[in-house]
């Protein structure tokens, strides 16, 4: 006989970003002929609406993932499909003053549905919904018996009737029937790809029994920390002696920022070319060469940086040369936890792959930090808007971008990018440029920068959309305080509410890894 140690353990939790493996192997398991969930769609889900994502871990292992967002009513009770209510499955829609809990997905490992843990985590939704003190909980519940039952029902609405009559069992809209959701009407076309429900689904709606509907306080938005403070340093390029010396000069930035009470510092896109402005001139693919070398160095002060002073780094962008042995530009941060992370820069430069022989990257996805999810543009990468766009689906509201500019015109390229990814993803953007001129590192003899912290252009945030503002071509830091429950406003009820107006039925960007 077992120990009571020893049994199996069933715990039912809210999702985290370490979860996020498991939960697509699950996935896997349950929809096997159906394309599996990419790993960004998942993030996605998790940061939108943290306390909305469970996963039912028994043993040890995740059995069960259940996915959520709230939406308005006026959202919920009209023909919609999965794809575009969730935001391509993002949960970009997520509005945190909506009136109901939506639900995005349940699946339980086939093996353990003996154990009801699809019961349990249509509960802990119940839980929910509670607890926020919302109307009630709506989804898309699969016709999943309508495929062999058309000969009887043609029409899908004659088929639900007939579920509803209990003349029918349905093997899923009986079981969400049985746990108190009423079917309310047919989704037509909701999920194309499940073959065995004609690709219908019906909207199940659960009503919260300890609603109050003159209560002043609903509905509710539950969110974590909302201010964040960044300092963005605009650092000039100048003649160093020693490689010491350098690493002193990024010190004292990074501990004015820590003094100011930011929760992130981020500096210039190649400040550490500085670095070889100590040593004898070099042609350009060996001066990128020896900048390399530096690396493990660079690694090691700077997270010492950001542990000593209790500080989240973006640490601009450092070539970087691969175990495959390409040269890449790379934004490596530096968590105050310890943790580093690596950005590649995807889209490098004419000038960067001619004269450096800089090859891009090929991925980005968010970085999960204590003040919520981020994400790094290098440069040139934030006049594609693609990829900011999968940032902010991925769940990231502040966009850094690290550059450097020779000119005018370059820097005016990034800034105008930059303010135009802040309109169209509602998000902060905050850019780093380089100024001042070093003449014995070739390209980096000029530099031309006017850092800024941007915002949406809409009625709370700054009325020309810039928070703040370094000038132009002085060495400084420029420091203000992001409210990231003003984005979540913006989302949902701002002038123009670009993220979740795009037209899923039109267009979208598809991913070489499907994200």
């Amino acid at each position: 006989m077992p120990t009571l140690s020893e049994k199996p353990r069933l715990e039912v939790r809210n999702a985290v970003a370490g979860d996020v493996k498991a939960i697509i192997a699950l996935t896997s398991r349950v929809y096997p002929e159906e394309t599996p969930y990419q790993p960004g769609i998942i993030r996605g889900q998790i940061n939108a609406f943290p306390e909305g994502q469970f996963v039912a871990v028994f043993d040890g292992e995740i059995v069960g993932y259940a996915a959520t967002l709230q939406l308005a009513e006026r959202q919920i009770f009209r023909q919609h499909t999965w794809d575009d209510i969730t935001g391509g499955g993002y949960a970009s829609r997520h509005n945190g003053k909506g009136d109901w809990l939506y639900g995005v997905e349940i699946c339980v490992d086939p093996g353990r549905r003996r154990a009801k843990i699809g019961k349990r985590l249509y509960e802990v939704r119940q839980r929910l919904c509670e607890q926020l003190d919302l109307k009630g909980i709506a989804f898309g519940g699969r016709l999943a018996g309508y495929k062999r039952a058309k000969k009887a029902y043609p029409k899908p609405d004659d088929y639900l009737e007939a579920v509803k009559a209990r003349d029918v069992d349905d093997p899923v809209i009986s079981f969400q029937m049985r746990l108190g959701f009423e079917p309310v009407r047919v989704l037509r076309r909701y999920h194309p790809e499940d073959k065995p429900a004609g690709g219908h689904a019906a909207l199940m709606v659960w009503n919260n029994p300890y609603f109050d509907p003159a209560a002043a306080t609903q509905p509710l938005s539950h969110r974590g920390r909302d201010t964040v403070r960044v300092t963005t340093v605009q650092i000039a390029a100048r003649k160093v002696t020693t490689h010491d010396e350098f690493f002193e000069h990024v010190r004292y930035f990074v501990e004015v920022a820590a003094d100011y009470g930011s929760d992130f510092v981020v500096f210039p896109e190649l400040f550490t070319l500085i670095l070889l402005s100590s040593e004898p001139e070099r042609p350009p693919s060996e001066a990128i060469k020896r900048l390399s070398a530096y690396t493990p160095e660079f690694i090691e002060r700077m997270q010492a940086m950001a542990l000593g002073c209790n500080i989240n780094i973006i640490g601009g962008s450092h070539p970087t040369i691969a175990e495959d042995g390409d040269i890449q530009n790379v934004s490596y941060v530096f968590l105050r936890d310890g943790t580093i992370h690596a950005q590649e820069k995807l889209h490098p430069t004419p000038d960067e792959r001619e004269y450096w022989g800089i090859v891009g990257g090929d991925v980005t996805d968010v970085i999960d930090t204590d003040c919520g999810p981020i994400g790094v543009m290098i440069c040139y990468d934030s006049e594609f808007p693609e990829v900011a766009r999968r940032l902010a689906d991925q769940g990231a509201r502040i966009l850094f971008v690290p550059y450097c500019t020779d000119t005018r015109h370059g820097h005016l390229r990034v800034r105008y990018c930059a303010a135009a990814r802040a309109i169209e993803n509602q998000c902060y953007v905050v850019t780093s440029g380089i100024t001042g001129n070093l003449s014995n590192v070739d390209n980096l003899d000029i530099n031309y920068a006017q850092s800024a912290i941007l915002t949406p252009c809409d009625m709370p945030f700054a009325r020309d959309g810039i928070a703040a503002e370094a000038s132009v071509n002085v060495e400084m830091v420029t420091v203000a305080d992001l409210n990231i429950g003003t984005i979540q406003w913006a989302r949902a009820q701002g002038a123009v509410r670009n993220l979740r107006d795009r037209r899923f039925d039109l267009y979208r960007v598809r991913w070489s890894d499907g994200g």
